[in-house]
């Protein structure tokens, strides 16, 4: 690590603030440039600390950047993960409000929850397979904090990878019901298919990206726990949304979810 803990609390508190107040700001790799992964992720955990603090909810995980084409475009290896707070979750069918958001962005995902922990390393694809309960449709909302959605990597996983909202619904599905590298997905807006896609899209099937979670908190001697939702990554490119949009996520085999603006 390269910058010191008084650092990365001030960072930390400026980049909540930030997600709290919807307002945007410069990445802040320009007046940190030295600083490391091992930086931006104890201030992704200081923003989940300070979240905690103040009495919520860790009520799941994301992954992101799970395209392999994207990865090779940005010079990873790996994707990069984030958290999911309670204040974040939207009911199916429910309200999203733009005004406490700053240019938010829609994903179709395939949600996982886990029946058995997970920890790396050396997790693989057949072991979250047999640790996950059921997978179903997820919509997740992406707000970056830094102006205009322009962000280096290191800059993006300290803001918890631009997380801010997300729905889950549908039909749970056991995973040996469904092919989840060949589940179609349409994602809607107003009404009318603005995207396409199938599971294959993330990282060729969408539980290598838990276990590459999995691994990623193993090497900082942590886990996935028993029981959590995970955002498996965005199948499609993200779509923009505003106020007065409603969006809906069909997954083959899955049913549907979906969540209005406003």
């Amino acid at each position: 690590m390269n910058l010191d803990h008084a650092t990365i609390v001030r960072l930390a508190q400026h980049l909540e603030d930030c997600e709290l107040e919807a307002r945007d700001t410069t990445k802040i790799t320009e007046d940190y440039p030295g600083m490391d992964w091992d930086d931006a992720y104890a201030i992704q955990d200081e923003i989940r600390r300070r979240k905690v603090a103040r009495g919520g909810r860790i009520v799941g995980l994301k992954a992101g950047l799970t395209s392999h084409a994207k990865m090779k475009q940005m010079g990873v290896e790996i994707p990069v993960f984030g958290f999911l707070a309670d204040s974040f979750a939207v009911p199916d069918g429910g309200e999203c409000k733009v005004a406490q958001l700053i240019h938010p962005k829609v994903e179709p995902e395939i949600a996982f929850v886990t029946k058995r922990a997970l920890k790396g390393p050396g997790c693989h694809i057949g072991a979250v397979l047999a640790a996950t309960d059921f997978v179903m449709p997820g919509i997740e909302v992406i707000d970056s904090r830094y102006r205009d959605f322009k962000f280096d990597l290191k800059s993006v996983v300290a803001d918890n990878t631009s997380a801010v909202r997300f729905v889950v619904g549908g039909r749970p599905v056991a995973v040996g019901e469904v092919d989840l590298r060949t589940a179609g997905i349409v994602l809607e807006k107003n009404g009318e298919p603005v995207a396409f896609g199938a599971g294959a899209a993330v990282l060729g099937h969408p539980a290598a990206a838990i276990a590459m979670l999995a691994n990623h908190l193993g090497a900082r001697g942590e886990e996935i726990p028993a029981g959590s939702l995970i955002l498996s990554g965005g199948i499609t490119e993200a779509v923009a949304v505003q106020a007065g949009d409603s969006v809906c996520l069909r997954i083959q085999g899955m049913g549907s979810v979906g969540m209005r603006f406003v």
